[in-house]
């Protein structure tokens, strides 16, 4: 495989393992990662809470990112952090603290990450977008000019990704949606804007798909639900066999209920939480706020999930639960991509890695 070079940075092999929130891309899976010669990626999803659970004494948002990066790059290798449009209440602290601490790469998605270069010099961390259509490209591109600045990389996130989609529930299943098709043209923009890396993700799942995508054209890969049900992985266990037991199935995309950041969300279908939130048993309850969006006043006090769990399940508290942080005061949320039903067994990242890079084990 070749090198995957995102701003003089050059990672040995082209894979990036996705920055799943809340909490199960921490500092071990990013290092492991990091360690097998990918990129591995913090999520910085709920981070201060996590973090202060961890260590025992309270971090803000800014403190937890720094120390979440700083653990993750003492081994080396290259470490980037996703980092949510949607959350924008420690959307610009989030930023910041990875900056600071020295990332090599920002991954910023759901949603459009149209004030990223503005918010601190990158100096030399690497500003990458996800975005799912070559428009939504070209609009990054176009205000990122105007700031001065070009993506670094893009990655292109098709409809079998976990977590929330760029893409309407009738665009899912639409063979003109699929990241084959959807590729091209975003290619074409990134010649245009400067020839930048063009990453791929969404449903890859083998070494014979990354070849697949390389010999397309893509410089990279994204994958995220491989790397879900790894020793590693922040995910506790129920989440971990939730995943190894499912059937092709037990993954939709919910929409009623569904997140209240409005995007179509895939999930396992028997996530206790989801379940309940079907059948009308959870009272709405939102005392975490990461998803809050702003009042008349300008403050952060919108949630719909505060009021309504007919149509909104209450992502915060239910991923953390996924992740152990508050299996006791909430039931859990998993968020699995398309092809987790393939998943059958916990693997080391080491394992997993060698077996995408076409590491034969007879070869080892």
């Amino acid at each position: 495989m070749k090198k995957l070079v995102i701003k003089d940075k050059e990672i040995p092999f082209p894979i990036i393992q996705g920055g799943m929130g809340v909490g199960v891309s921490l500092y071990p899976l990013a290092k492991a990662v990091a360690k097998e010669g990918g990129m591995g990626v913090i999520s910085s999803a709920c981070l201060d809470r996590l973090v202060s659970k961890r260590l025992g004494k309270k971090f803000n948002t800014y403190e937890a990112v720094y120390q979440e990066i700083s653990e993750a790059k003492e081994e080396g290798g290259y470490i980037g952090i996703n980092i949510m449009v949607a959350l924008m209440r420690d959307y610009q602290e989030s930023v910041i603290g990875a900056i600071d601490a020295g990332v090599d790469a920002i991954i910023s998605g759901a949603g459009l990450p149209l004030s990223l270069p503005a918010i601190k010099k990158p100096k030399d961390t690497a500003l990458i977008p996800i975005v799912s259509s070559a428009r939504a490209l070209e609009i990054i591109c176009k205000r990122w000019e105007r700031l001065g600045y070009r993506p670094d990389a893009v990655v292109l996130e098709g409809p079998l990704a976990g977590g929330h989609l760029g893409f309407s529930i009738e665009q899912i299943d639409d063979e003109r949606f699929s990241l084959e098709n959807l590729f091209p043209p975003v290619k074409d923009v990134a010649k245009k804007y400067g020839d930048f890396p063009v990453i791929v993700a969404g449903g890859i799942y083998t070494h014979e798909d990354i070849n697949r995508f390389l010999g397309m054209g893509a410089d990279g890969v994204q994958m995220g639900t491989r790397f879900l049900a790894t020793v590693e992985s922040s995910a506790d266990e129920k989440y971990k066999l939730s995943v190894i037991n499912a059937q092709k199935e037990d993954i939709l995309v919910a929409i009623k209920p569904g997140s209240p950041c409005g995007l179509p969300f895939r999930v396992l279908k028997h996530s206790p939480m989801f379940v309940s939130a079907q059948k009308g048993l959870r009272k709405p309850k939102c005392d975490k706020g990461y998803v809050l969006t702003k009042d008349d006043k300008g403050n952060y006090s919108v949630c719909p999930a505060k009021t309504d769990n007919t149509n909104y399940f209450c992502i915060c508290n239910g991923l953390l639960s996924s992740a152990g942080y508050n299996p006791n005061e909430e039931e859990p949320l998993y968020t699995v991509g398309t092809n987790a039903y393939r998943v059958d067994k916990i693997l080391t990242t080491k394992e997993l890695m060698d077996e995408l890079k076409g590491i034969d084990k007879e070869d080892l």
